[in-house]
């Protein structure tokens, strides 16, 4: 159970909060996903900003994931990492654009860190909700990641359970939260 330096968490939080440009950004929540994923164990980052063979489609972050007993044992050894840096909740569109993502790579699951969240309500389902219980039928499960959350964290065991409980929600409930 590695420990987080909750400095160097809220570095990078700053540094995305300060940064000039929609890219800086979003490349300064991309190194603090890094930092918090590449310490879970058996997960090692395998690329970073990479576009797919047609340059239409880029993924922020990819992990490599051993199904290490300490780390993401149940997850697949691709799983990939959305990164969204927004003062405003993700909407439903830039939601339902990263689940087309893993579908296009026949991927079941991903994560979106969504410093602000995602647009809806999980009680009505709307929004960017409705994409995320939409996607369940096609067996595809996306845990979002808040900023809130991300400060809490004070070990990899915290992540790694966050996301075993957020999977349990999707499956019980239908959507992100209870």
């Amino acid at each position: 159970m590695p420990d987080y330096d909750r400095d160097v968490i809220q570095r990078w939080l700053a540094a995305a909060d300060q940064a000039g440009t929609h890219d800086a950004r979003g490349k300064a929540l991309e190194d603090l996903a890094c930092y918090l994923f590449g310490r879970i164990p058996g997960v090692s980052i395998t690329e970073r900003n990479a576009l797919n063979a047609f340059a239409t489609e880029e993924i922020d972050v990819a992990l490599w994931n051993e199904q290490d007993p300490a780390g993401l044992k149940s997850f697949n050894a691709v799983i990939l990492v959305e990164c969204k840096a927004w003062s405003k909740p993700v909407g439903s569109e830039q939601v339902a654009w990263f689940l087309k993502k893993l579908e296009n790579r026949g991927l079941d699951f991903g994560l979106l860190l969504a410093m602000a969240g995602v647009t809806g309500d999980a009680q009505d389902r709307g929004q960017a909700h409705y994409e995320v219980a939409m996607a369940l039928p096609k067996k595809i499960r996306l845990v979002v990641i808040t900023r809130a959350e991300i400060e809490a964290l004070s070990t990899t065991d915290e992540l790694v359970e966050l996301i075993r409980r957020r999977v349990c929600q999707l499956a019980v409930s239908g959507t992100l939260w209870p």
